[in-house]
């Protein structure tokens, strides 16, 4: 008689070297098209934020109302995280004067307090257990706040301390290189590594996609944010449908 339990599928995907580059992906093109709206139309880091809010609670809403995973549907909702985290940690280090290290120290307060409320609720925060609306539900609310946090992170590394947005790529590439070299020879919890790799990229992401659109006496490419933030849509749109995306499968 077959004991075995049914396969249970997360409602994110499985996490996969395309996985990351995606992600990173993603995070850069929240840089270059977050800064698009609120600098390059003029519109301002509030009327930017609040144009994102929207786009990112109905993309949410459709992650959670949809039956299983779909790629296209997770990767907007990835890319309306980062829009709305970059024009909202600007808005809160530039406009609102807390300043780079306020704003890190915060929203670190905050993503560890979402963590540990969704450990204590839900008994895992482990993203092949996001399953149902509820766990969902704080997994979005979670990556909202570590891509705010990687904004104000890699923008106070960047320019407060003065490395510069090629010494910010080193130094956020050097940190994933750490936590990828953990993942293997460690036995440090991979949930724990995940989220450290997850909350690290959107740094990482930050500064690359400054280095894309500043000017050349600010160190950076001065590409058109439009078209920094184009060439990522289509490089995003190649790895979702170039390759294969599974569901993240519930291993315990």
């Amino acid at each position: 008689m077959n004991t075995d339990k049914p396969a249970v599928f997360s409602k994110v995907p499985e996490v996969t070297l395309i996985f990351w580059i995606l992600k990173i992906l993603a995070t850069t093109l929240g840089e270059t098209g977050g800064d698009a709206v609120s600098m390059s139309m003029n519109l301002g880091y509030l009327v930017g934020t609040g144009i994102f809010a929207v786009i990112f609670f109905a993309a949410v809403g459709v992650q959670i109302s949809a039956k299983k995973f779909h790629p296209v549907i997770y990767w907007v909702t990835i890319v309306a995280t980062t829009t709305v985290g970059t024009t909202l940690a600007d808005f809160a280090d530039r406009s609102l004067g807390i300043g780079y290290a306020g704003g890190t120290s915060i929203l670190l307060a905050l993503l560890l307090a979402s963590l540990f409320i969704w450990h204590r609720t839900m008994g895992s925060v482990a993203v092949d257990t996001v399953s149902s609306p509820k766990s969902e539900g704080f997994y979005w609310m979670t990556i909202m706040f570590s891509q705010t946090l990687g904004t104000a992170l890699g923008d106070w590394t960047a320019d407060t301390q003065g490395l510069g947005y090629g010494g910010g790529i080193v130094v956020f590439g050097s940190l994933l290189a750490v936590i990828a070299a953990a993942y293997f020879w460690t036995k440090i919890s991979h949930t724990v590594l995940f989220w450290a790799a997850f909350i690290l990229t959107r740094p990482l992401g930050a500064v690359v996609g400054d280095f894309m659109d500043k000017p050349h006496d600010q160190g950076g490419l001065a590409l058109s944010r439009y078209t920094a933030s184009g060439a990522l849509v289509l490089a995003m749109l190649f790895f979702i449908f170039a390759f294969s995306h599974r569901p993240a499968r519930r291993t315990h």
